[in-house]
């Protein structure tokens, strides 16, 4: 049955996304999940749901979303594209600005979907590999113009490092790019500078900024992302590639209820990022190193002599059941990414360690 397959699908590799606990008891902290629950009101759209309107299908284009996120970021429905999670906003991309064969720019490392996307649509993947301090080259434009690129991918802040660009060094981007920037803001509300990239939009006629509800608004499972952009840009996204009645009615009135309460969501991604300090600080005692991040996660270097490889950790921790997320990759070998979890549940991860 497998010559039915693709050629390019044959031999590429799927996305594999983290591990899901065997059980509640279990302290999960390697997925990037918000800790704190999502807003109550959230719960009352649930308990007073009627099943009935089921029978119909659900507003197109979820118009109300979509008014609701233009007025919180103060732009206009039609730079607004609500999408099933943040996933679907980079397919729409590619199948609409990309021909397979046509190359995609992305740093590494970087979120390990991108490439797998890459794939599906048969587009060659440019990497070009982050500086020693997880900052862009000085040639970082210049390489992916080269190579005639047509899309960009950029993580910011960058995962999994958690370094953030500012709006300054982005447009500089956009503006030597000869290609469309995705600017992946997954982990925007856990930035704790002075940071909004939203005019950019305004400035430059080739930036996509990717939001999501799966962070800080505490719907990972809800699958809810959407797009921001120049009008031209989200247009063809919305009206010819998108998928008809791609968000279900369940799913955009709970989005309706979470970015009506964003200040709810924020106060919560306060409380993360007050916790993402306190984590850092214990594991410096412990000899661990930490890039300072702007997201919900750590990204800590095992110390010389540790008592176990990073692998090691991952695999020890595992079996006292805390989740933390350890990566193959040769730059990232000696590291392990941890989630921001509650107070209590980053206690006891700091306690597992100081045991081994």
């Amino acid at each position: 049955m497998m010559r039915y397959e693709r050629n390019n699908i044959k031999t590429m590799r799927g996305y594999v996304s983290g591990e899901q606990p065997e059980n509640d008891k279990s302290v999960k902290l390697n997925t990037n999940e918000n800790p704190y629950p999502p807003a109550p009101e959230i719960q009352q759209v649930i308990v007073n749901f009627d099943v009935k309107v089921l029978r119909r299908y659900p507003p197109a284009r979820a118009d109300k979303f979509r008014d609701l996120a233009a007025s919180l970021h103060k732009v206009d429905r039609h730079n607004i594209i609500a999408t099933r999670g943040g996933d679907e906003l980079l397919r729409l991309l590619i199948t609409t600005f990309v021909n397979p064969g046509e190359a995609i720019a992305m740093t590494d490392p970087t979120y390990s979907l991108y490439p797998v996307l890459a794939q599906i649509q048969d587009c060659p993947v440019v990497t070009v590999p982050l500086n020693e301090d997880w900052s862009l080259p000085n040639d970082f434009t210049e390489r992916i113009n080269k190579a005639d690129c047509k899309l960009t991918f950029l993580v910011n802040p960058h995962a999994p490092s958690g370094k953030l660009l500012d709006t300054d060094t982005l447009a500089c981007i956009a503006s030597e790019l000869d290609s469309v920037l995705l600017i992946d803001e997954a982990y925007v509300d856990f930035i704790d500078d002075d940071y909004d990239s939203i005019p950019l939009i305004f400035e430059q006629d080739n930036i996509v900024i990717l939001r999501t509800l799966s962070k800080g608004y505490s719907l990972a499972g809800l699958r809810f992302g959407y797009g921001i952009g120049a009008e031209p840009l989200i247009r063809p996204m919305l009206e010819k590639t998108r998928d008809s009645y791609n968000l279900d009615l369940i799913s955009q009135l709970i989005a309706e209820a979470a970015i009506s309460n964003h200040d709810y969501a924020m106060e919560n991604c306060r409380k993360v990022i007050a916790q993402r300090n306190t984590l850092r600080d214990s594991l410096l005692e412990l000899g661990f190193s930490c890039e300072a991040t702007q997201t919900n996660f750590l990204l800590a270097t095992i110390p010389t002599g540790f008592a176990c490889s990073a692998k090691q950790l991952y695999e020890e921790l595992k079996t006292q059941g805390i989740l933390i997320r350890y990566f193959s990759d040769p730059r990232l070998i000696n590291k392990v990414r941890i989630s921001i979890g509650l107070p209590e549940e980053n206690k006891k991860l700091i306690n597992s360690i100081k045991s081994l």
